[in-house]
């Protein structure tokens, strides 16, 4: 009934949830592109470039990471601070902000928001959405808060106090948004045998990866002893690729002197640990990533395609969705019509779904690294490299000899394409293509079943 309901309501917008979405992140980023254009946010001398102001707004809102200047030292402390409100913005989600903002001024949250906010929060349901907001809100200051905390103490020991205290906060906030960018000039590279940094920064983008629904529910499982299938799935399909990622890369790197080679033991594995978690759309590095072996970074790039678990600050087509796709895979491989996890049968149209967001993401993969592979002529697996990044909002980047991303080496159709490549992989290829050519289904009968062959 519930469900009935909301359609009738969405079918009365002139725009629909996923265009409301669409062109809000639309206008944060333009707005974000005039402010970094400005003098005033790069150093005194400097003139910004439109290209680049528009990839670095992108990049924030988008929370990727990928760079083409140097966010500690090409920006002014101003240019900066829009940087960090941007990836909180993007981290946060547009309907977050915008629901915020509205309860702030005291204004009435309508249905329509209500809709909105449901598509944009990824909720089974309207019940209980401007409670969850602020819910949102409220567990993203609390981590970012500790985090920044905790770095600023450590950093007191290695900066000057003010000094200290902004790193933390910026970087803080840039992890738990799993955005990637840092003040540092080689990201984290400082910082690669550092375990309080190493750890601290991972925690955070784990805990702003794994999503807010998840999180919610293992707060309340101390009162309900029970737990949703979709959290039972997300952990487990993120501890999986954790565990997997970590021993690959230790398996693949170990012996190669530019990256684990050198390191002791325990540093290989929390090496090996930190950039199995963080391809998987966190973006922060401390080890050179254009020094991976080939094995190595085409392994990334399959981490950072799959990405973070749906309803949190992460990209890539999710864990779950991965998840649905490989169980459906095997339930077909042992001749079953039905999928299961943990007792509960998967829905046809969850399976349909899984494989369209696959697909799509794909397909925009395929498409623009051709483009780029035409319109740059370079390496395969960087170009490829780049493209997953940007797709995943990772802002991992595979550029040989420069601190900033491939990207910054692209011509301005380049460039385009990638901006393009992290819109869409934030928003979602399924939600962009809905916004696009989503028509109401006006179909009043079914045709005759007929069979193909397959395989």
């Amino acid at each position: 009934m519930l469900n009935t309901f909301d359609s009738s309501i969405r079918r009365k917008f002139r725009f629909s949830p996923a265009q409301v979405l669409v062109i809000g992140f639309a206008s944060i980023i333009l707005v974000g592109t005039i402010l970094l254009s400005l003098p005033v946010s790069v150093p005194e001398g400097r003139s910004p470039e439109i290209i680049d102001s528009l990839f670095t707004a992108t990049s924030a809102v988008c929370v990727t990471g990928l760079i083409v200047a140097n966010t500690g030292d090409d920006f002014s402390p101003f240019g900066q601070m829009v940087i960090l409100i941007l990836l909180q913005i993007g981290g946060l989600g547009y309907m977050t902000m915008a629901t915020l903002t509205a309860l702030f001024v005291g204004k009435r949250i309508t249905l329509r928001d209500r809709v909105i906010m449901q598509e944009a929060l990824n909720q089974f349901n309207l019940r209980g959405l401007v409670r969850f907001t602020l819910y949102i809100v409220k567990v993203t200051l609390l981590f970012e808060i500790v985090g920044a905390i905790i770095l600023s103490f450590y950093w007191m020991g290695k900066f000057p106090v003010v000094k200290a205290i902004y790193y933390g906060i910026f970087h803080s906030v840039s992890a738990f948004c799993n955005a990637g960018f840092s003040l540092f000039s080689t990201n984290l590279g400082a910082f690669t045998t550092d375990p309080v940094v190493t750890l601290v920064v991972s925690s955070l983008f784990i805990i702003g990866g794994i999503g807010y629904i998840v999180i919610s529910d293992l707060y309340m499982y101390r009162k309900t002893k029970h737990l949703l299938i979709h959290t039972k799935f997300a952990l487990t399909i993120t501890g999986i690729l954790i565990l997997l990622g970590t021993v690959l890369i230790f398996v693949l790197e170990r012996n190669n002197p530019a990256t684990l080679g050198n390191l002791s033991l325990p540093h290989k594995i929390l090496s090996s640990y930190f950039h199995s978690v963080t391809a998987r759309t966190a973006g922060f590095n401390t080890l050179n990533i254009a020094s991976f072996t080939i094995p190595a970074l085409f392994l990334v790039v399959i981490f950072m395609f799959v990405g973070a678990s749906p309803g949190g600050t992460g990209g890539g087509i999710k864990t779950t969705t991965f998840g649905v796709v490989i169980s459906d895979i095997w339930a077909t491989l042992r001749g079953k019509r039905e999928v299961n996890i943990f007792k509960r049968r998967l829905g046809k149209d969850i399976i349909r779904k899984s494989f369209t967001v696959l697909f799509l993401g794909i397909g925009l993969i395929v498409l623009v690294t051709m483009l780029l592979l035409i319109i740059e002529k370079k390496e395969l697996i960087r170009i490829l490299f780049e493209v997953v990044s940007a797709f995943g909002t990772v802002g991992l980047s595979a550029a040989k000899g420069i601190s900033l991303s491939l990207s910054s080496t692209f011509s301005a159709a380049g460039k385009l394409l990638i901006i393009i490549t992290m819109f869409v992989g934030r928003l979602g290829p399924l939600t962009l293509g809905v916004a696009v050519i989503q028509a109401e289904d006006k179909t009043r009968y079914k045709y005759a079943e007929e069979r193909v062959l397959i395989g």
